[in-house]
């Protein structure tokens, strides 16, 4: 079996440790005779998982007593409409700070739903840097205020919370949920999916302030009532069983890495490899500067399209797959998760500098 350097930006890189357990215990999940996959939601084994999974998360995250923890479904792209649906319950109005793509559909599907305010974007220089916040632009009775924590796409993160004063923050999270350690009590809403850097696609993760939930709009559906799934641990329907399995194991091993400080030095060590290098390339170069540069997603070009293609064909074959980047940036993009082992960003840049001699 020869595994490949997988730098997608999801579904991305699992540990391979996670992925032995889960292949060690695919036919039989400890001496319960079945998978977990075939296993009743409803029963004690189950019940058992889905419990440690939340239990371990409130534990490397540090989450407070007052907030829930939620495991839903439909991505964090269900979220654009479930937050207005369950916040928008006072002023009707909310913030929006417009980084990428993902914080542009939160604020365009939240329209539907109230007054929606730009309060800053980075729309003008393709998303390339996080914008300076007004706070004289703030909504002062906004039902919340939204940002992305860290764009996938074009690779910028925010260092530095908005000061939203009484104004729930809520935050996607998606794709550096559990790099690094985050103060959960700054935030009313964290919402992300898996399939970065907690396990496969399909499950999605709310974690939510006690006092955000039992307000929602007349029109919200049930399954789209906070509520409904906080009432019920997550078991008002069938959750995505296995994902939440497989987070149980990502924690695990997370756990047994040292933590979110451990995962923050590690990832801050394998972005200044490559960061390093691009920032002395005659060829490559970074499309983000400064301190706003992502730890999980790096893009970088050539300039030349058609040498971006040679590149991303020639990557591949010597086994680093998935660095094409996303088409409104074009070039390339690592995205060098939790699981992305120095290894590979060392290898990765090892066949970058041979290509550059190259061409």
């Amino acid at each position: 079996m020869s595994r490949v350097f997988n730098f997608s930006a999801g579904p991305a890189i699992l540990p391979e440790e996670v992925l032995k357990i889960a292949a060690d215990e695919m036919l039989e999940y400890k001496t319960t005779g079945q998978s977990v996959m075939e296993m009743s939601h409803r029963s004690k084994e189950y019940e058992a998982i889905i419990t440690e999974t939340e239990r371990l998360l409130r534990e490397i995250m540090a989450i407070p007593e007052n907030y829930k923890v939620l495991f839903l479904q439909g991505g964090a792209s269900s979220q654009f409409a479930m937050v207005p649906l369950n916040l928008m319950n006072k002023s009707k109005k909310a913030d929006f700070v417009i980084t990428g793509q993902w914080a542009k559909k939160a604020y365009q599907e939240a329209q539907k739903f109230g007054t929606c305010n730009v309060v800053a974007s980075s729309a003008d220089k393709t998303f390339s840097y996080i914008p300076e916040l007004d706070k004289s632009k703030f909504t002062p009775d906004a039902d919340y205020f939204h940002i992305c924590l860290n764009n996938t796409i074009y690779g910028t993160r925010f260092v530095d919370l908005p000061d939203t004063g009484n104004v729930p923050l809520v935050a996607d999270l998606s794709s550096c949920i559990l790099s690094e350690p985050i103060d959960v009590s700054k935030f009313g809403i964290i919402y992300a999916g898996a399939q970065k850097n907690m396990g496969p696609a399909g499950l999605t993760v709310v974690i939510i302030r006690e006092d955000l939930i039992g307000n929602p709009q007349e029109i919200t559906p049930t399954m789209f009532n906070y509520q409904t799934h906080a009432d019920n641990g997550s078991m008002y329907n069938t959750p995505p069983t296995y994902g939440i399995y497989i987070l149980k194991l990502v924690l695990e091993w997370i756990k047994s890495k040292g933590g979110l400080e451990a995962m923050k030095a590690y990832n801050e060590k394998k972005a200044a490899i490559l960061y390093n290098f691009l920032d002395s390339s005659k060829i490559f170069k970074p499309t983000v500067n400064g301190k706003d540069r992502s730890l999980m997603n790096i893009p970088f070009v050539t300039g030349n399209d058609e040498l971006d293609k040679k590149f991303v064909a020639e990557a591949k074959v010597a086994g680093f797959i998935n660095l094409k980047g996303h088409r409104s940036v074009g070039g390339m993009r690592a995205s060098i998760y939790n699981a992305m082992p120095i290894e590979g960003v060392e290898k990765l840049v090892e066949f970058m500098k041979a290509f550059e001699a190259n061409n």
